[in-house]
């Protein structure tokens, strides 16, 4: 066996102080590294001392020294397989030696160079040291390393600084291949995990200068970076000496210390970095490296171990001049040349103890690198002692009953080695994997320097990639010792201030992602931590708070009954379902009134009907919506609706058809009756519902949870499945009412008697308006105001037709019963039909005299024509008075509210004569008085011109009394007035002719009768205007010109 050690005699005298390779004769010996020779030692005596491994064979080592050169790597190799120089502690086996394994190289370079011989002749070769790139040592067969691979030691490093959000960093290390292979793999890992490096040094592995100058320049761009405030964790990573060149920089640029002192720094090492001084720097303080976190190979306490380092001394031990070298360096002494100088000040007397060096100079705990070596011997051990149990071994080894170990070859062991699996002296399990590795992770230690520069490893972490989920890397953060000028607060790395919780980081134009600016999160974002990159959105069932840093659950919002806008609009939707009900009593007990029946009682009933469904459907909408309420909803309210929008376009046509037909020779009387408005409701109401049944077919509404729409409240709401049937529903509903206000607005100023035209028109247009505004304000709110805006407008247009329609019935029916009644209704039918086109009266108000009432159906009063009056009034000063004018011999009372009085150009009369009738309590409808202009003028007459009247009358009686005239017919007649009009007269002939409305003093003749003659025309104009229509018939005509 082997020991192969790098840089365990290294070079002193001269500047460039760690790298510089000398003969042995100016040798300094790096004093930390010999521990690794003295567990490799231990672990050869326990082997040989166990009874268990390999009880016939006795293992020795070699040790050969590398002096940190490449050259004399290559020919310490050309030694150890040609000519060994010497053997350790005196291990003897004879003359034939065989080398069967290689342990050593803390350097990957000085490994890979000791590979290029040594793989030749497949000898294993056992590296302690750092494996830098997986694949540089892939094709090395005979390759194997004690040491975890260095990829897991990059990930503790990011996971390190992820734990204490440390983004700024600083990067120094060796300026070499490795140093360049670990900057790219970590500058990589930097930018996936957002982490910036500040700045990147690079360490010479040789200074050479010519001038002070040169130096002090060097060392310059080496301290910089110490000085930026910003920076507080330095990653460093090198060989093990890279401690003594960082900290020969520093003392060169501040011997005294005092700018060192106020460093703030927290220094990540790799785990080849060791703390070691050597020489004049042993002098040198430490405490600038106060706090660094250490990453070190996993070791275990090897029992025995430190007694064996207490027994060590150099005066036992013979032949070793390893020994007397560290020795000297450790305790600064020296070996006197005869034992008589031994009491001589400065030399070594042989009782120091290794337990008083400082740890910078000599570690009693066996290190990792050590346990590397210590585990490599065992491995060996291992794999020779199943190699000569093997039963194909002894059988082709034996001769003459003995076995033969010259016979042993090293490359016998690789497949045993790629196997093997033991557990060490402590009791560790140890194998290697498929790539040659050692299994186990990385220890994190504190590294805590105390005044004297002495200083202590407190572990305080792990890394390891066989721990389950979660746990490959720990800790302990409350037991860290920091720099004393963190005042143990936590250390921040940063290149700007971290970003608040609601605030979001932005990179800066033109620098690393690190150094950003915070800008508040935008609407309806979150960030709950700092530095967050993005702010993110709540889940759907919260909402960011104001200040946008927490998510608050949202609450379920639908209309409820509990609430007071749902208590409020169900107290309407009662309310008014009890006035419609009330309503429908009143019209149902008063069902025999001329006015319930003068408003086609039947389509009553079913409006009033359906309005009070329209009330009540309303209340569907309140309370949480569940799968029936949500399919019952809109269809049951389209549905109804249209039924009531479908009674008042009945209603409208009904009335403008009753109208129509009441005119001479109209075909439209067989379009009246029930059987057109049931026609009318039901084809209306039919297509609606055949709507609304496709609807429910193919996408019906379900019960939906909106979680976007309003920031702080989940919607419960009906989700309407397919909105467009849902705008056909409302479009529908739309196109019914337009028709009926298109209908009664060109019906509003036909005659009271036939319709209610006017109030259906005003309805209309308090429906319409209601839904056209209902569109905007159902599309622009959302949640339960927009449940209310619907429930509002369905309330809102029921009421409309509600009140207009059937206040003024109502009023007359409650409050004026008197109206209601057929006279009155008659009265308005005489008067209307007979208003002439061209007659304008101006709103007179006169007192009634006596009333005159020859057993007509109206009273009258008769005015001569000749009469042509004009008088005006001032303007009164109190409205309550009246003002009295004289016009004859009768008085004028004009009403204060009317600027004007007269009675201008009146030519109308009875066919006879040209008389004025006015009705009582009459309201006129004409285009020049408005119609709540009221003309009252009382019940006189003109005697004169009655006479004409009374004796017609005379002679009719007379011949129906004489038995000799027509004994068995009974003459009538009827009494018809031109109103002075050629238009009048014209009508008048026509009603003659085609429709008797009523008898004058009640003579009835039955069904059937017969017209004979016609007798009348005071005027040659009107009776020639009525011979022009009469005489087609060939009815006689008598004048009386």
């Amino acid at each position: 066996m082997q020991w192969h050690h790098r840089d365990l005699l290294d070079s002193a005298g001269s500047v460039s102080v760690p790298r510089l390779p000398v003969t042995r004769a100016v040798r300094s010996m790096v004093t930390k590294f010999y521990q690794h020779i003295l567990a490799l030692a231990f672990a050869v005596k326990e082997v040989n001392k166990s009874p268990n491994i390999l009880p016939n064979i006795t293992l020795g080592f070699h040790i050969y020294d590398s002096y940190n050169s490449a050259r004399m790597t290559y020919r310490t190799n050309l030694d150890l397989l040609f000519n060994a120089e010497r053997f350790f502690l005196n291990y003897e086996c004879g003359s034939k030696k065989r080398l069967m394994a290689i342990i050593g190289g803390l350097g990957y370079d000085f490994s890979m160079h000791m590979a290029n011989i040594i793989g030749l002749y497949k000898i294993p070769q056992f590296t302690c040291g750092t494996i830098v790139a997986e694949e540089r040592t892939t094709g090395v067969r005979s390759f194997y390393h004690m040491v975890p691979n260095e990829a897991h030691q990059y990930m503790g490093i990011i996971r390190l600084l992820l734990h204490f959000r440390w983004t700024w960093v600083g990067l120094i290390v060796v300026d070499n291949e490795n140093g360049e292979y670990f900057l790219q793999s970590l500058e990589l890992m930097f930018s996936q995990n957002g982490i910036c490096s500040a700045f990147t040094e690079r360490i010479p592995e040789l200074i050479t200068f010519d001038t002070v100058g040169d130096l002090y320049a060097v060392v310059s761009t080496m301290y910089i970076p110490f000085t930026n405030k910003r920076v507080s964790a330095f990653i460093l990573y090198g060989e093990a000496l890279e401690i003594l060149s960082l900290r020969f920089f520093i003392f060169l640029h501040d011997p005294r210390n005092e700018e060192t002192a106020s460093f703030r720094m927290v220094w990540i090492m790799t785990m080849q970095i060791d703390f070691i001084l050597t020489g004049l720097q042993r002098s040198w303080d430490l405490h600038v490296f106060h706090g660094a976190i250490s990453f070190t190979v996993r070791s275990k306490e090897v029992q025995g171990f430190e007694e064996y380092l207490q027994r060590i001394n150099p005066y036992r031990i013979q032949g070793n001049g390893f020994l007397r070298d560290f020795w000297e360096q450790a305790f600064d002494c020296s070996f006197p040349e005869s034992k008589d100088l031994i009491n001589v000040d400065g030399a070594c007397i042989g009782e120091e103890r290794l337990e008083s060096l400082p740890m910078a100079v000599f570690e009693m705990q066996m290190t990792g690198h050590s346990y590397g070596a210590y585990n490599a011997v065992y491995a060996v051990a291992h794999a020779l002692h199943v190699l000569s149990l093997s039963t194909m071994y002894h059988r082709r080894k034996v001769r003459g009953g003995d076995l033969d170990h010259q016979n042993l070859q090293p490359w016998e062991l690789h497949p045993l080695l790629q196997g093997i699996s033991f557990n060490n002296s402590v009791g560790e399990m140890l194998s290697f994997n498929h790539k040659k590795e050692m299994g186990g992770g990385f220890d994190i230690t504190n590294v805590v320097v105390f005044p004297n520069s002495s200083f202590r490893r407190v572990k305080v972490g792990s890394v390891d990639p066989n721990a389950s989920e979660g746990n490959e890397f720990t800790i302990k953060e409350n037991i860290i010792e920091w720099h004393q000028g963190f005042n143990q607060g936590l250390p921040l790395s940063l290149c700007t201030d971290p970003c608040r919780p609601g605030y979001q980081k932005k990179t800066k134009k033109g620098e690393k992602s690190c150094c950003y600016s915070c800008d508040l999160c935008p609407e309806g974002k979150i960030s709950n931590q700092t530095d967050i990159p993005d702010c993110f959105k709540c889940q759907k069932n919260q909402y960011a708070n104001k200040d946008g840093n927490e998510c608050i659950p949202k609450t379920m919002s639908f209309l409820s009954y509990e609430e007071p806008l749902g208590i409020t609009l169900a107290s309407i939707a009662v309310t008014f379902s009890l006035i419609a009900a009330l309503v429908l009593g009143i019209f149902i007990k008063h069902k025999d009134t001329p006015i319930v029946k003068a408003n086609n009682r039947d389509l009553t009933y079913t409006l009033l009907v359906f309005l009070l469904l329209c009330f009540l459907s309303s209340l569907l909408f309140l309370g949480e919506p569940g799968k029936v309420a949500c399919l019952l909803r809109q269809p049951t309210f389209g549905i109804i609706f249209s039924v009531a929008v479908s009674c008042v376009l009945a209603k409208t046509i009904t009335v403008v058809l009753a109208f129509v037909a009441t005119k001479p020779g109209s075909r439209m009387r067989k379009w009246l009756g029930k059987r057109l408005s049931r026609s009318i409701i039901f084809s209306c109401s039919l297509i609606q519902a055949g709507i609304c049944a496709v609807w429910l077919a193919t996408s019906p509404p379900f019960p939906d949870l909106d979680m976007q729409s309003l920031t702080g409240e989940i919607i419960v709401e009906c989700n309407e499945g397919s909105v467009a049937m849902f705008y056909c529903v409302l479009g529908y509903m739309s196109f019914l009412a337009i028709a009926s206000l298109t209908v009664a607005f060109f019906a509003r100023k036909l005659p009271d008697s036939f319709n209610e035209a006017k109030f259906i028109t005003f309805s209309m247009l308090v429906f319409c308006s209601v839904w056209l505004s209902f569109i905007p304000s159902y599309l622009s709110t959302r949640g339960k105001e927009m449940v209310a805006v619907e429930i509002f407008s369905i309330l809102a247009s029921s009421a409309g037709l509600l009140g207009c329609i059937f206040s003024p019935a109502c009023y007359i029916i409650v409050l004026r019963p008197q109206l209601n009644n057929r006279a009155q209704l008659m009265r308005k039918s005489e008067w209307h039909s007979g208003v002439p086109t061209g007659w304008k009266p101006k709103c007179f108000r006169l007192p009634p005299p006596l009333c005159l009432d020859m057993g007509s159906p109206f009273p009258f009063v008769a005015i001569p024509a000749s009469l042509d009056i004009k008088r005006k009034t001032r303007k009164p000063k109190n409205t309550q008075k009246q003002s009295t004018r004289v016009l004859g011999n009768l008085p004028i009372h004009c009403a204060q509210s009317m600027q004007q009085c007269e009675i201008a150009g009146c030519s109308v009369g009875f066919l006879w004569g040209p008389v004025i009738l006015a009705h009582r309590s009459m309201i006129v409808w004409d285009h020049v008085c408005t119609p709540s202009t009221l003309l009252i003028m009382g019940e006189s007459v003109v005697t004169k011109f009655f006479q004409h009247v009374l004796a017609l009358e005379f002679a009719t009686n007379e011949i129906n009394k004489k038995t000799q005239i027509l004994p068995n017919v009974t003459l009538g007649f009827h009494i018809y007035d031109s109103y002075n009009s050629a238009r009048m007269t014209y009508r008048t002939n026509l009603d003659l002719l085609f429709k008797s409305e009523r008898f004058f003093l009640n003579y009835e003749c039955g069904n059937k009768k017969k017209l004979m003659t016609i007798i009348g025309g005071l005027g040659s104009d009107f009776s020639f205007h009525m011979a022009n229509t009469v005489g087609l018939y060939k009815i006689p005509q008598d004048l009386n010109l």
